[in-house]
């Protein structure tokens, strides 16, 4: 009987771990949460006030360490903020390169990983421009644009996956379109067939406009396919505005939740002028 009852108890002991395991949800070893930041850069505190990163930094922290995604793409981080983030988050490592120059000038296109969680095996950036291999501007864009990709796998299972964050033009809308048509490309070069890929981003427009046509033809919007999905605005603009330009796409997982949090208060009245998006999604 004793026998038992401490089987019992390791068993459950054992559930619990998975259950409760970084970067994991409740539905077990093989479900990951990731996240798309849009941290918004550092700002002016003349014109930014209570908006500017230095109220704002400690929230970011709050959210990361409450939501504890496996894998998290954060868009327009200065190198400022992202020393900021890695000092106070050492439970994650990260990959990316400022994008004026390749090195640390300009925003990053970072993407945050729970070592406990996750195992980095690769990465790289690319431009988003006519040669994307090189620090260049592309088609009618108005600044440097690029796309972190990472080969990754989850410690739990071995299983690999793909990881890519980007952030489109905000006023190009050729250089939108095909920026669409060169991540499509590149995750045919960079990612071996069948991997699971999670693309994080903010795009700067709907996914009902034709130019995600050959996106959608090689992965899934989270928001369309989620089991608990959410379609509130993603940009809130300080308040001031709402439209959902920030998405999560996928192939390969099935995605048990979407949201976008912003019904949370993490110590700011805003984080950013993004709300963060987030989905759990079970290889």
């Amino acid at each position: 009987m004793l026998r038992r009852t401490l089987h019992i108890i390791t068993c459950c002991l054992m559930l619990c771990t998975v259950a409760c395991s970084p970067g994991r949800t409740s539905g077990g070893e093989s479900t990951l949460r990731v996240i798309s930041y849009n941290v918004r850069y550092t700002g002016e505190r003349e014109t930014d006030g209570e908006n500017h990163w230095d109220w704002r930094r400690a929230a970011s922290i709050n959210m990361v360490r409450e939501e504890r995604p496996a894998v998290m793409g954060v868009q327009e981080a200065l190198a400022a903020q992202l020393q900021f983030l890695d000092e106070n988050l050492p439970e994650y490592g990260y990959v990316g390169v400022g994008r004026d120059d390749g090195k640390s000038a300009g925003e990053h296109m970072a993407i945050f990983y729970l070592k406990d969680a996750v195992e980095l095996e690769n990465w790289g950036t690319f431009w988003l421009s006519q040669t994307p291999d090189e620090v260049t501007m592309g088609w009618d864009a108005v600044c440097y644009r690029t796309c972190t990709w990472a080969l990754m796998h989850d410690k739990a299972t071995g299983k690999q996956f793909a990881m890519l964050n980007t952030h489109l033009d905000h006023r190009g809308e050729e250089a939108r379109e095909q920026s669409i048509v060169l991540i499509v490309n590149k995750i045919k070069e960079l990612v071996p067939e069948g991997v699971p890929i999670l693309l994080t981003g903010d795009f700067n427009s709907t996914t009902d406009s034709e130019i995600y046509a050959p996106l959608k033809a090689v992965a899934d919007d989270a928001r369309e396919v989620a089991t608990e999905s959410d379609r509130r605005g993603t940009f809130n603009g300080w308040g001031k505005a709402s439209s959902v330009i920030d998405h999560i796409f996928v192939r390969g997982v099935e995605v048990d939740r979407f949201k976008v949090l912003c019904d949370k208060n993490y110590g700011a009245p805003y984080i950013s002028d993004h709300y963060p998006v987030v989905a759990d999604v079970r290889f």
